[in-house]
């Protein structure tokens, strides 16, 4: 099954302590994404000898069902559209606005 997320997607998150909040996506792996800006946790580093000891925050991981695309601050649904294409057996996948009809790619 293809992904409907992409690196650099403008998302918005729909659930969760972070809803309504929106960013784009710096990663993905497996069925969690991260999102810049969104979902900071704070993570306490050590001293070592070349560095002090800090309290940092960076961005936490959200699940993929937690999150839709945004278009004009509302989450859309993401469908998938087959387009031929030149040469013998080739078609492309694209991802199209359910609302709009927009192609997302």
């Amino acid at each position: 099954m293809a992904l409907k997320f992409k690196k650099n997607d403008q998302v918005i998150v729909i659930a969760g302590s972070n809803k309504g909040k929106t960013g784009n996506i710096i990663s993905i792996k497996n069925d969690r994404v991260i999102v810049g800006g969104v979902n900071l946790v704070t993570f306490h580093k050590k001293p070592t000898s070349n560095q002090a000891g800090e309290i940092a925050k960076k961005e936490g991981g959200i699940h993929i069902s937690n999150i839709s695309h945004v278009e004009n601050d509302k989450p859309v649904k993401i469908a998938f559209k087959v387009e031929a294409g030149e040469g013998k057996n080739f078609a492309r996948k694209t991802r199209i606005s359910r609302k709009t009809g927009k192609k997302i790619d």
